[in-house]
């Protein structure tokens, strides 16, 4: 289940969604998921959710595997769904019994947010699964290397950044060979309340926490051993180039952006 998190993962390929420039996609991300918050009825939706599909299919991504990462937030989109329906009020009274009471603006309201949860997380794999973490390292030290003149260290920033996102699917694989060997000597990660349930994660955090530090430890050997160095003195195998090709995309994704968000 841990290991369904797609977000941080890299399926390398050679499709045109693959070979786009990294800051031309992030960009994109960035625009797209603005608008996915400008959107006002389900319309909209269907149409960023067609959008997602074809990038999907151009990419050759496998769709399963997209669909497996929205797994892991299936809960937390029951629970949108589930607060909307008993919290929100307003509309026709579609059920009431006793103190229970739900209204059509609760269940539209909870539709409404599912999906927009679902699209996120669905939209923003679709980075990182077509994007390789070298490429995003640099894409988002040139997009934030406008903020140096100001002191802001752009290469620190968006080296952590694309470490840590890197560090999500391998920590969430650590995590689940713990809980398998946990579950071996006996441990118990499912019965009891919500309190009890906390209280047995413990076994399974403290050796995480520990696997995340000697990761980290690690990779921090070998970056000093290999003189890494952000900023201007360090020299890049491939250089990034804005083509047509790029332009084409960032022009489709401004055009997606304005359409949906006038529904």
């Amino acid at each position: 289940m841990l290991t369904d998190i797609t977000i941080g993962q890299y399926v390398h390929g050679d499709s045109v969604v693959h070979i786009l420039d990294p800051r031309i996609k992030i960009i994109i991300t960035i625009i797209l998921i603005t608008s996915l918050f400008l959107i006002g009825n389900f319309w909209g939706f269907a149409i960023f959710l067609s959008f997602n599909l074809a990038v999907i299919k151009i990419s050759n991504l496998p769709f399963k595997k997209v669909l497996k990462g929205l797994k892991p937030i299936l809960f937390l989109v029951l629970l949108t769904v589930i607060l909307h329906i008993f919290m929100t009020r307003g509309g026709e009274v579609l059920f009431q019994w006793k103190f229970i009471r739900i209204e059509s603006e609760g269940l539209y309201t909870g539709t409404f947010m599912a999906s927009r949860i679902l699209l996120l997380i669905m939209f923003t794999s679709l980075l990182t699964l077509t994007t390789s973490p070298l490429q995003l390292t640099d894409g988002i030290e040139y997009i934030l290397k406008p903020l140096k003149k100001i002191g802001v260290p752009a290469s620190e920033i968006s080296m952590m950044m694309t470490i840590a996102l890197r560090f999500i699917p391998t920590l969430m694989e650590e995590a689940e060979k713990i809980m398998k060997a946990q579950k071996a000597r006996g441990a118990d990660f499912e019965s009891g309340n919500l309190i009890q349930r906390a209280k047995n994660l413990i076994p399974l955090l403290v050796p995480l926490f520990i696997s995340a530090f000697r990761r980290a430890d690690e990779l921090a050997l070998a970056m000093e051993s290999r003189c890494y160095q952000g900023g201007k003195k360090r020299t890049r195998l491939h250089i990034m180039n804005i083509n047509r090709r790029d332009i084409t995309a960032l022009t489709l994704a401004i055009a997606l952006a304005v359409v949906v968000s006038f529904f």
